[in-house]
């Protein structure tokens, strides 16, 4: 890999590791405003919902100027949102500011690596990326977990800095403070990554027309026989996985009588999971190959169906011995349950994300198509989170919303490998057609 591919890298790690640890410090807020529960999932929404309402722009931003500059920009937006919840804005409006910079984030972050590397290359960078995103996912999960709780709560509000009043005086304003120098330390690295040279045609600013140029991409991409069912795919894989999240949470506190910080524990142990599937797709699966992972969502979904059946009051309660410690066997089985599905996760969506974005750069430019995939995405991201805060907000049992769930998955994702067999026996029959009258 070129040495620029590795600043973009850390980049990304410490603005994802700010993004997942404010997300638990922002829940903590709430909690502390004895906020309903199910204004919970509106957090990430109210994220997402940038990446909807900006997705016919930010690819024309994306592609106006050297995408390290790009990325440094929208990265000054997320410090701005996240000092805007240390002082005092509502954390769904400051969440929504983080989310802003974020989408316009996203096109750069991606369509950089089309820019940098060649087409062979994408699987290899898309899980080391996805790799790294996850395990910044992991560890800013169980980073807000920490810096909520009561022991550094208390370490933390202990700083005295002399001739300075901060205002900090509770327990998530202290981690939100903590992670606005994570967002810092993100921006300066966006400064290091270099200029790749690609350049653009001039981009049109006609707010109109660059709804219809944004119109026009997104009908290409849905049009294309590859590019439609890995489009397909990444939308219900971040629209679930964004989901997933908050099933956890409360999963965690109706099956293993978790709290909030110890549930986010199980979030990171999810994504440990993703990470892991993720680097083995980027060393098993080439580009040519991707669809053939398409079966591992439909095991996914049926997985996830089977945590409505799991409760720590069906585990004998005794400990097992792994050598440097010991772990109740509850946990031990809850643990290998969600890596397991979190692994079945990254294996196949890195091999579809690479083939959106090879699909995309050979028939759009890079910043529209991650645009266009950007816009699928979070719109399956909101209308799934949007269902989800109405289930919690009806009292329907965790329980049944996970069957739900896994249910939704499995059906859709048999639905796209049936769109692929007829895509392919499509293609065989043109092909054959063609074959015949060249005879």
């Amino acid at each position: 890999m070129k040495p620029g591919f590795y600043t973009i890298m850390a980049a990304q790690f410490f603005s994802s590791l700010a993004d997942n640890a404010l997300l638990i410090a922002a829940i903590a807020l709430l909690y502390q405003l004895h906020a309903p529960a199910w204004m919970t999932p509106l957090l990430k929404l109210f994220f997402v919902l940038s990446y909807v309402l900006l997705a016919a722009f930010v690819g024309a931003f994306a592609d106006s100027r050297p995408k390290g500059r790009v990325m440094f920009l929208t990265n000054s937006i997320k410090i701005v949102g996240c000092l805007a919840m240390l002082f005092s804005a509502h954390p769904l409006l400051a969440y929504a500011i983080v989310g802003f910079g974020a989408a316009a984030y996203s096109p750069a972050k991606y369509g950089i690596l089309t820019e940098l590397l060649p087409a062979e290359k994408l699987v290899v960078a898309n899980g080391w990326i996805e790799g790294l995103t996850v395990g910044s996912i992991i560890l800013g999960t169980v980073l807000g977990g920490v810096l909520i709780s009561d022991a550094v709560t208390l370490s933390l509000l202990s700083i005295d800095l002399p001739r300075f009043e901060t205002g900090i005086d509770t327990g998530p304003e202290a981690a939100i403070a903590v992670i606005a120098f994570i967002y810092l330390i993100a921006a300066l690295f966006n400064l290091r990554i270099p200029d790749t040279g690609a350049r653009y045609p001039q981009q049109e600013k006609n707010p109109i027309k660059l709804i219809k140029d944004f119109e026009h991409c997104f009908k290409t991409l849905w049009n294309d026989r590859l590019g439609q069912i890995s489009l397909a795919v990444t939308t219900l894989f971040w629209g679930a996985g964004a989901t997933l999240q908050f099933i956890v949470l409360k999963w965690a506190e109706y099956a293993l009588g978790m709290n909030l910080s110890q549930g986010a524990i199980l979030q990171a142990v999810v994504a440990f999971g993703v990470a892991g599937g993720a680097v083995w797709a980027a060393a098993r699966v080439p580009l040519k190959k991707a669809l053939n992972v398409l079966i591992y969502g439909v095991i996914m979904g049926a997985l996830v169906m089977l945590m409505a059946i799991y409760r720590k009051d069906l585990i004998p309660d005794v400990a097992v011995n792994l050598g440097l410690f010991k772990i109740q066997l509850h946990l031990l089985i809850a643990y290998v349950f969600l890596i397991t599905i979190g692994w079945m996760s990254g294996y196949f969506v890195v091999p579809m994300n690479a083939l959106l974005q090879h699909r995309g750069h050979v028939l759009l430019s890079a910043g529209h198509s991650i645009a266009v995939q950007n816009f699928n995405e979070n719109l399956s991201v909101l209308s799934m989170l949007c269902l989800y805060a109405l289930l919690i907000w009806l009292d329907v049992p965790i329980s049944i919303v996970i069957v739900l769930f896994g249910s939704f998955v499995c059906l859709v994702m048999i639905q796209i490998m049936r769109w692929h067999r007829r895509n392919q026996a499509e293609y065989d029959s043109l092909h054959l057609i063609g074959e015949e009258k060249h005879h």
